[in-house]
């Protein structure tokens, strides 16, 4: 099955929490304050209106739009 996705670089995140205010039903922020995609989300949050400002958002670049 293809579709749109979203993914967050862990290694990238600076922990802006950007896109956990842009997108909350999409992104959450861990323990660390790393952002991460809310579970279940991940294979369908890229065709979420809000997603693609999310990625525009965060500071480096850290959360991407991906084509599975």
């Amino acid at each position: 099955m293809s579709g749109v996705g979203v993914d967050v670089d862990t290694d990238r995140c600076v922990g802006a929490g950007m896109c956990a205010l842009t997108a909350p039903d999409v992104f959450t922020q861990d323990d660390d304050g790393l952002s991460q995609v809310l579970p279940g989300r991940a294979q369908t949050a890229g065709e979420h209106p809000l997603v693609r400002e999310a990625v525009r958002a965060c500071p480096v670049g850290a959360v991407s739009v991906t084509d599975d």
